[in-house]
């Protein structure tokens, strides 16, 4: 080795790598709460809840300590979005470290001396491939939200990089310190996302490597075998069979000898802690080093997962949010296990076709499902609640299949399924094996996985989800040669595609880099190359097998396999290093290291950083955080309002328990209302919001009870509400009927219910307002569900039976199913976001679902005018799709209102609803174009022709750039981009239409003249 000194280096190189990552990420972080988990994350993590399952309480712990930091309340979301920076920042570090490593493992294998001006290269490998994985889609994206795979991310490059540590100390006479550091990582895995694990089989293979110099057939796939034997030990065996120790000890010292609740977990610590102590101490004074060092490394994984125990700590606390309330050992193990969502089977299970044909095994028609177990606190133990035996119907075989792909039996499912694998949309059969294979080739490894790994290391099409479409969601290099084949023309592009901020080329150069380094390091070290493989294979595919996704999940995927895009930025990495191998002896090295590490760092990482800077920046955007404040607002004091998925919920839950924000509300998430500990939160009082009305108590809701009620008629007459709940909570066994397994459940005789309306309470609750107190209706008569309702129905009715209009009641809407809104969707009125349940009738506009409710202008529009926006219309500030989708909601709802003023005759504040929705929410910036053609009706009627004409400027542009745009398609790939060409020229002509009707001749001409201009283009197509 020369005197360059290559460690110092190294040290301030990689230090160098985490300030750049730790500027990017602090320069992008959102500041408050995000769409999607992260609204969850923040409220558990800050005030130390129990989230959902499989649980992340390490990093719920660690969000804590940095919330502390936080000068107030509001500032708290972007100190835990910090600590993803700060996570992020830590993983480019090993990276950085690791592909150095690795590097000088490599060259000491192919060289006997290594230069200065190699060591030089070793170090620009490094700062390439580590920026690289920087400034990446997948992982950018993660490392400003609180989201547990920034943290995730950084374990796995640590566990990695100390398993190289491990492999060079390995025969050094303190070198399983390594080891033991390394278990304790992966027992703090567990903590905050299994995802850290799969790099277990890569760690195996350095053990491997470095003691087994000759290589078999026989000891090489015994080894493929205990490497993935050792992920199972510790994912499937150690920690869940630990669990279940524990469990089994408390129900035996509780039930069996009568200890006191949480005195078996106790019990069963000390005996694990003896256990411990009497193997540690017996074999280290025997001499058995091996076995003394394996019951070390299964001891440190222990005390690792132990950040577990704050899941029962604080569910016993009974925090408002706490999923699955896994306050006991016992209870502890069923939210490991995600018992409430079942069990599925990755090897052989049942497929859709089973929702055409549910016929049950002759032999065995019933199975019995798991025991649920609750504390009996009057006779001090725990007693079993549900009716386990022969509880899960057990299906014919003929719908069963191995490595079944195609399981989930919802319509929208089976008809995505059918698509991608060449069925018949007609076929009620079970798909073949083959069919099966083809879609998890084609689809999950090939359309999902692919796309996501072309979108970090060769360039990514826009930010819009993509459905096998060639519009959204697809990689694009840029080179408009091989993109064109696939995509449809890249040139004149519509300022929509060209502008869009997700939008990044990188022109197949991270791509080629990587390609360059895995030959480089199959040539000249295939055994670390194997290494980076089963790594590479584990964190990418293997998660796409484990979790076998359904076509067209509610969002992208991509942030689940990041891992394996770390493995192809240390193969970035090796790519100078191959260059520079190549050329080394053609021309001066010194200056070729630096040369081709300069020109690396900006073809691939600085042009990285340029394409995804603006769509990674989150910088000032508050608009998850204001749409929750905007819900809020729109409700009355002491109100409840429903609302149904994690985009609905998670914003609202942050703002009340973070910021306390509004917490008169009770919040009921209709998804969560279907299990018992999540009714039971809501019967308690939470802040200022009182339980829910509710006549059940926990017995006739319990786990496994009225999970469904059966509708069976009996009658054809209409029951009152109230009779109706007092039947359905009734112990009588008149109320039940047998069902297939011989269980009897409750079943309700008639689908029509009678609800009385309360005219004094509904006026004296403000529910309705003084002055439409005549349209108040004396009942409202509902038809429910004819074969049967859920749980969290039986629960909403609950609710309704025993408010009596004493409560304002809304829905946040997202649906147009009549049973999201207790099939009472004629019974709504907009009174902002949320949609309030009035006992006034709405008529029937003819209008469609997006004319759902009614309107009190007062009340909407002073709701509106509190509206937060979030700094939408600010120009410099990037609104992801979901902000955009949410415009959706807002331009309705200001339609709705504009229109509602108009028929009022107040046409002053119908035109300043319309310039409010104009300015918050530019035209530019949030597309859905064909929103925008009732404010243009709106301006027209109102007499302010010329904003009219303004907004139908932009809008014929937007038309004709797309229009144009598709005119450039083959006629081949015309039908591939037909409905957009058909929607765009039914919306121009819309325009067209209300120019005519309102505007006068000449102007409404040249927009007609246009528009056939237009026309023509596609003539062939018309005729």
């Amino acid at each position: 080795m020369s005197d360059f000194n290559f460690k110092k280096w190294n040290t301030l190189l990689g230090w160098a790598s985490f300030a750049i990552a730790l500027f990017t990420y602090t320069s992008t972080i959102g500041p408050s709460v995000s769409f999607w988990d992260c609204g969850e994350y923040l409220s558990t993590a800050i005030k130390l809840q129990v989230g959902h399952e499989p649980g992340a309480p390490l990093f719920q712990m660690l969000g804590a300590f940095f919330a502390v930091f936080a000068n107030n309340t509001k500032n708290m979301a972007m100190m835990v979005n910090f600590m993803s920076a700060l996570a992020s920042a830590f993983t480019i570090l090993f990276l950085f470290w690791t592909i150095t490593r690795l590097s000088i493992h490599l060259l000491n294998k192919k060289n006997k001396t290594i230069s200065s001006a190699t060591q030089i290269a070793v170090l620009g490998s490094g700062l390439v491939g580590a920026l690289a994985y920087t400034f990446s889609d997948s992982f950018w994206f993660s490392a400003v939200e609180a989201e547990v795979y920034a943290l995730s991310s950084m374990l796995l490059a640590l566990l990695f990089w100390l398993g190289l540590r491990w492999e060079a100390d390995m025969d050094s006479p303190r070198g399983d310190k390594w080891l033991l550091l390394l278990c304790f990582v992966i027992g703090l895995s567990f903590g905050v996302h299994v995802m850290s694990l799969l790099v277990i089989p890569a760690i195996g293979f350095i053990y491997y490597f470095k003691h087994y110099k000759t290589i078999t057939t026989k000891n090489f796939i015994l080894a493929n075998i205990l490497a993935v034997l050792a992920l199972a030990f510790v994912f499937k065996f150690l920690f869940p069979f630990t669990l279940k120790y524990f469990s089994a000890l408390e129900l035996f010292f509780v039930n069996k000898i009568g200890l006191p609740f949480n005195s078996g977990s106790i019990i069963a610590g000390i005996v694990l802690i003896f256990v411990f102590y009497y193997g540690l101490n017996y074999t280290r004074k025997n001499k058995l080093f091996h076995a003394n060092i394996i019951i070390l490394s299964v001891l440190f994984v222990m005390l690792g997962f132990s950040s577990w125990i704050m899941l029962p700590i604080r569910a016993t606390a009974n925090p408002v949010i706490n999923m699955s309330n896994p306050s006991s050992a016992r209870e502890l193990l069923a939210y490991y296990n995600r018992e409430q969502y079942g069990d599925a089977s990755l090897f052989y299970d049942t497929y859709y076709s089973v929702a055409f044909d549910r016929d049950l095994d002759k032999e065995k028609p019933y199975i019995d499902g798991k025991p649920h177990y609750e504390k009996d606190t009057v006779h001090k133990k725990y007693i079993i609640v549900n009716n386990y035996k022969d509880d899960l119907q057990n299906y014919s075989s003929k719908h069963k299949g191995f490595i079944p792909r195609m399981t989930s039996t919802s319509a929208e499912a089976i008809k995505n399924y059918k698509s991608i694998a060449g069925i018949n949309p007609k076929s009620k059969r079970r798909p073949s094996f083959g069919e099966n294979l083809r879609f998890m080739v084609q689809f999950q490894f090939g359309y999902m996985y692919g796309r996501y790994f072309m979108w970090n290391f060769v360039g990514r099409q826009n930010d819009v989800q993509g459905k096998l479409d060639i519009l959204n969601g697809n990689w694009l290099s840029g080179i408009n040669a091989i993109d064109e084949p696939r995509l449809g023309p890249q040139i004149n592009l519509p300022s929509d595609i060209k502008n869009n901020k997700g939008r990044n080329v990188y022109f197949f150069l991270p791509f080629i880099l990587g390609i360059i380094g895995v030959l480089f390091h199959t040539k000249f070290d295939l055994k670390n190359f194997y290494v980076l493989l089963l790594f590479f294979a584990f964190t990418g595919l293997a998660i796409i097998f484990y979790t076998n996704p359904k076509p067209f999940e509610p969002r992208e995927r991509d942030y689940a396999v990041v891992g394996s895009f770390y493995v192809f930025a240390i193969w970035i990495g090796f790519g100078v290093l191959a260059i520079y191998e190549r050329f080394k002896n053609k021309i001066n090295k010194t200056y070729l290291a630096l040369g081709i590490s300069l020109i690396s760092l900006l073809a691939v990482p600085a042009l990285m950083a340029n394409q995804n800077w603006d769509d990674h920046d989150r910088s000032n955007r508050y608009s998850a955080r204001a749409t929750a404040q905007n819900y809020l607002d729109s409700c009355q004091e002491n109100a409840i309002l429903f609302t149904i998925g994690d985009n609905d919920t998670y914003p609202l839950w942050y703002i009340q328990e973070i910021e306390g924000y509004r917490t008169d509300i009770k919040l009921v998430n209709t998804s969560l209302f279907n299990t018992a500990w999540y009714i039971d939160q809501m019967k308690r009082k939470t802040y200022k919001a009182d339980p829910i009305p509710s006549q059940l108590t926990h017995d006739k809701y319990k786990n496994g009870t009225r999970e469904i009620i059966y509708g069976m008629e009996r009658t054809d007459k209409r029951w009152a509400i109230k009779d109706f709940m007092n039947w359905i909570a009734s112990d009588d066994d008149r109320t039940r009927v047998e069902v297939g397994n011989g269980h009897e459940e409750v079943y309700y005789p008639t689908n029509k219910i009678r609800i009385p309306v309360d005219k004094e309470a509904v006026l004296k609750n403000g529910i309705v307002a003084l002055k439409d107190s005549a349209k108040i209706v004396p009942y409202i008569d509902i038809d429910i569900n004819e074969g049967g309702i859920t749980k969290n129905r039986v629960l909403m009715l609950d609710i309704i039976a025993n408010n009596n209009w004493k409560r304002p009641i809304y829905f946040t809407g997202g649906s147009f199913d009549s049973e999201e809104y207790i099939w009472m969707k004629d019974y709504l009125q907009v009174d902002g976001l949320a949609f309030k349940l009035v006992p006034i009738k709405k008529e029937d506009t003819g209008y469609g679902p997006f004319d759902m409710g009614s309107i009190n202008t007062d009340t909407m529009y002073r709701n509106v005018k509190k509206w937060s926006w979030g700094n939408m219309n600010n120009p410099n500030v990037y609104l992801d799709v979901e902000t955009r989708r949410n415009s959706i909601s807002y331009r309705g709802r200001l339609e709705r209102l504009a229109n509602t003023f108009i028929e009022e005759g107040n046409n002053k504040k119908a035109e300043e609803i319309l310039d409010l929705s104009i300015n918050e929410m530019p035209v530019d910036k949030f597309g859905y174009y064909s929103l925008l053609l009732g404010h243009l009706e709106d301006y027209y009627i109102i007499g302010t022709k010329e904003k009219a004409r303004n907004l139908a400027t932009v809008l014929i542009g937007k038309y004709q750039e797309n229009l144009k745009y598709f005119a450039q398609f083959d006629k081949r790939d015309i039908p591939l981009v037909f409905d957009e060409i058909e929607s765009n020229l039914r919306q121009y002509q819309n325009l067209v239409q209300a120019t005519m009707s309102y505007d006068d001749e000449k102007y409404a001409d040249k927009v007609k003249d246009n528009y056939i201009q237009i026309i023509d283009l596609f003539k062939d197509l018309i005729e």
